[in-house]
């Protein structure tokens, strides 16, 4: 058995039944507990776009558009496509599902994140599930249970393999094979050129993190949204069959395409649930760490605007990518004839081939500018966990591993990646998720204060304690 056999197997084991029932379980009780956030989206899109005069490393928006490159990655293009092919059109519409209810995940996640967020040694921000575990059940006496122990280191390693898979590896993948199809380029040099101009960004911090995705995030979200759009508009005919089939095939076991594609509901629900999660990173407990980092009055202000971030990437461009995908197949069913296509890149590349003129260019622009952004964004990511884990003068060595992990992604170990990174998801989600559950009620009840009660622009006046992280 051949090692990506052997992933494949554990990948279906964590991603089973009890780890599916516990994330939607998650999504529906924070709904519950939050009286419905989600009904407050015109509120939190106008805290993402308002700036506060408040202690933070970056504004709102900054943060918050660093936060959706990061989740505007290939999983809104590829991760889709990947969906399709291994659990049917139906588990478009469970993707689509974990979006709606995910948004009062992450925003109970993220107040969580900045209540208990801290300061390192230089005084920059972090906050996450680790910092929320040790600062939320800390004794009087300064010390911190084993248990809370536990937890932040487990979701610290488990998050620190999943920023060199979706950050590093299957990002550059993508990129790359997108690249040297439509071109005859080598991959080494397309692979290490993305690296070392990622790289330079990433080593400037922060704020050059953030002025990049603040530029490029709104251009690259709403030309790929243009573009779908359009697309869908060619494939009118065929959109009611799309909805028809995407609801059927999530409801019951049938197949789709000729034979091509179908699965049970068990197995559109683990493949919805898996790449919304990759798409959104509701409960995965990545997105608080750079959430953390605002400029924000009070906890609720900022976990408002970073719950947009699922909306935007699964609620809008996951269903517009999943519409495009199965109207177009629904128009050319032999695109999946003859078995040829075996993952969501090869899909990817079929369908929006289909398209004239414009397919192509739609598809390369939105994977290019999704998994660059992606790159930068998660770079972020895990120089916060290893300066929890190991303290900052390791930070230098991750950078140059985290880039060295994205080559070898572009030359050809991507596919690997892929489920290496669904595994790690699952992991690291396990502890971000129970620290939800932990944290909802005293997220419940200052978000009935501060949203409900009419305090949104009130000032906190919470101390930031520091840590020592040299």
């Amino acid at each position: 058995m051949d090692i990506a056999s052997v992933l494949n197997q554990v990948d279906a084991f964590v991603w089973g039944p009890p780890m599916i029932i516990l994330l939607l379980s998650c999504h529906i009780y924070t709904t519950i507990r939050t009286k419905g956030i989600q009904r407050k989206l015109p509120l939190a899109l106008k805290m993402s776009v308002t700036a506060d005069d408040a202690a933070g490393d970056v504004s709102n928006f900054g943060a918050m558009v660093t936060a959706l490159a990061s989740t505007l990655g290939t999983g809104s293009i590829v991760g889709v496509g990947t969906a399709i092919v291994a659990g049917g059109p139906g588990a478009i519409l469970w993707m689509w599902l974990t979006g709606v209810l995910g948004m009062a995940t992450k925003y109970t996640e993220v107040f969580a994140s900045l209540k208990y967020r801290v300061k390192d040694s230089e005084g920059r921000m972090m906050g996450g599930a680790m910092h929320v575990y040790t600062q939320k059940f800390k004794r009087a006496d300064g010390t911190v249970p084993w248990w809370a122990k536990f937890a932040a280191l487990w979701f610290s390693v488990f998050a620190l393999f999943t920023v060199f898979g979706i950050g590093s590896a299957v990002q550059n993948s993508a990129m790359t094979s997108i690249i040297v199809e439509n071109f005859d380029v080598s991959p080494a040099i397309v692979s290490g050129i993305i690296c070392i101009s990622a790289l330079l960004i990433i080593f400037g911090g922060l704020k050059s993190i953030s002025k990049i995705c603040e530029a490029l995030v709104p251009f690259m979200a709403g030309a790929y949204i243009i573009g779908c759009l359009i697309i869908l508009v060619m494939n009118f005919g065929y959109l009611g069959d799309a909805l028809m089939l995407i609801v059927q095939c999530a409801f019951t076991p049938q197949a789709a395409f000729g034979g091509a594609v179908g699965s049970g509901i068990m197995v559109a629900l683990q493949f919805g649930c898996a790449r919304g999660l990759f798409s959104n990173e509701a409960g995965l407990g990545t997105a608080p760490i750079v959430a953390s980092a605002a400029s924000t009055k009070n906890p609720a202000r900022q976990a408002l605007a970073a719950m947009t971030g699922a909306f935007w990437c699964t609620v809008v461009v996951c269903l517009l990518s999943g519409l495009v995908m199965v109207s177009t197949l629904c128009a050319h069913p032999d695109l999946l004839a003859n078995g040829a296509i075996t993952n969501g890149t090869q899909l990817a590349n079929a369908v929006f081939g289909t398209i004239p003129y414009i397919g192509t260019p739609i598809l390369m622009l939105g994977i290019l500018c999704f998994a660059y952004s992606t790159i930068i964004g998660w770079g972020y990511y895990g120089d916060r966990l290893i300066t929890f884990l190991f303290g900052r003068k390791w930070v230098k060595v991750y950078f140059v591993l985290y880039i060295a992990v994205g080559f070898l992604g572009g030359i050809g170990v991507g596919d690997i990646a892929w489920t290496a990174t669904d595994i790690a998801n699952a992991l690291m989600a396990l502890p971000n998720i129970i620290m939800v559950l932990f944290m909802t009620g005293v997220v419940a009840k200052e978000t009935d204060y501060y949203v409900y009660q009419g305090h949104i622009d009130e000032d906190a006046h919470e101390e930031i304690p520091t840590i020592n992280t040299k």
